[in-house]
């Protein structure tokens, strides 16, 4: 299971984690759970650690007009950014 992080400001923090029931409701076709941060300098910065089972159906929720309304009630700013853990090759950093 991929585990994806997202990270966006958002216009109003508290008005935002009000609407972590939706979060959960909207994200749960395609993850199974989620964690949420707060940037320590930065009180509208946010960061969730998503354990994604659908990574196609997260992407369509992403796109989805209702997932732009939830985003708007909840004073998500763009851009999203989401990245996914790479591999790094046990070659890098060793000698040869």
């Amino acid at each position: 299971m991929p585990t994806i992080i997202a990270r966006h400001q958002v216009g109003d923090f508290n008005t935002w984690m009000q609407g972590h029931q939706d979060r959960v409701d909207i994200f749960s076709p395609a993850i199974s759970s989620f964690q949420t941060f707060q940037d320590m300098d930065d009180p509208n910065s946010v960061i969730l650690v998503l354990e994604v089972t659908d990574p196609e159906k997260l992407q369509q929720i992403m796109e989805d007009p209702a997932t732009d309304a939830a985003k708007e009630r909840h004073t998500v700013l763009e851009p999203i950014n989401m990245y996914h853990q790479v591999e790094v090759p046990a070659s890098i950093g060793e000698e040869s």
